[in-house]
């Protein structure tokens, strides 16, 4: 049970236990389940939405070029500021950092499977990776499952913290749905080295493996499915709250996944690759 579950549970108006013994017995601290985060400035929205755009064109930046690229924009802003943001939206530069950038010390983090690997079927290899969607008073994240043959989207969840559960919420739903994959590959972010998120895996005789640490290519058709997403409809529209996101991001999957073709695939859509459909009004030979 994660933190988040484990602080849902206490019972503030429980006349048996007061809220600090409720807070032993579940192992969560006091400070943290009075905490109540404040809201993001607008202008430092702002800001991350013109990091999220420099960043996502080119994943190697980091703050120090991140920070002179908003200053050819005239946007002056301190590096420790930009270094700030961008943590808490989740993203650094991806490029060799020897013992600079670690996972969680108790996860063990599992060898890339891909690498000379020929994915030639659906269901061989699943794939997931967590992108920042800004919105017009704030921000969610968004986590994706995708077929690696057939580029579908499987399952997808939003949250507004970068937890474990909504990963796990997503991977749960593909594989009740759907035929279970031999590999699922990941980055090593926290949430997928966890052992309750690992442990699905296992649970489903699934061979785990994880990106190279410092490798932006080794997920490559998840980066650039959050490319195809933030340029061809995120940044095109504004949404108010949650419930719009959410609603704006299923129409655009299932656009995604039924109607629009991908030249990698011969002009067919990810439904007709993944299920093995004919492609409606194929030309005559």
């Amino acid at each position: 049970m994660t933190s988040k579950q484990r602080k849902a549970i206490i019972d503030p108006t429980d006349q048996t236990l007061s809220i600090c013994r409720q807070c032993e017995i579940l192992k969560v601290s006091r400070s943290s389940y009075y905490y109540r985060p404040k809201p993001v400035k607008q202008e430092d929205l702002d800001l991350m939405r013109k990091i999220d755009e420099l960043y996502l064109e080119n994943p190697s930046s980091g703050s120090r070029t991140i920070r002179r690229q908003l200053k050819r924009q005239g946007i002056i802003v301190s590096r420790k500021k930009t270094q700030r943001l961008m943590r808490l939206m989740g993203i650094e530069a991806v490029y060799p950092k020897p013992k600079t950038s670690r996972p969680h010390s108790r996860h063990r983090v599992y060898p890339y499977l891909l690498r000379g690997l020929t994915i030639d079927r659906p269901n061989q290899v699943w794939a997931t990776d967590i992108t920042f969607i800004p919105m017009e008073h704030g921000y969610m994240y968004l986590v994706a499952i995708m077929d690696w043959y057939s580029r579908k989207i499987l399952s997808w969840r939003l949250s507004n913290t970068l937890d474990t559960d909504f990963c796990i919420n997503a991977l749960e739903e593909a594989l009740s749905r759907l035929e279970a994959p031999e590999i699922f590959n990941s980055d090593q972010g926290a949430q997928f080295t966890s052992n309750a998120f690992t442990q699905v895996l296992k649970d489903n005789q699934v061979a785990i493996s994880m990106d190279g640490r410092g490798r932006c290519h080794d997920n490559i058709f998840v980066e650039r499915l959050w490319w195809t997403l933030k340029h061809q409809f995120i940044y095109l529209h504004s949404f108010e709250d949650g419930k719009s996101l959410r609603l704006g991001l299923a129409k655009w999957i299932q656009y995604y996944n039924l109607v629009r073709g991908h030249s990698s695939l011969d002009d067919k859509t990810p439904d007709e690759v993944y299920f093995g459909l004919p492609r409606p009004f194929a030309e005559a030979a």
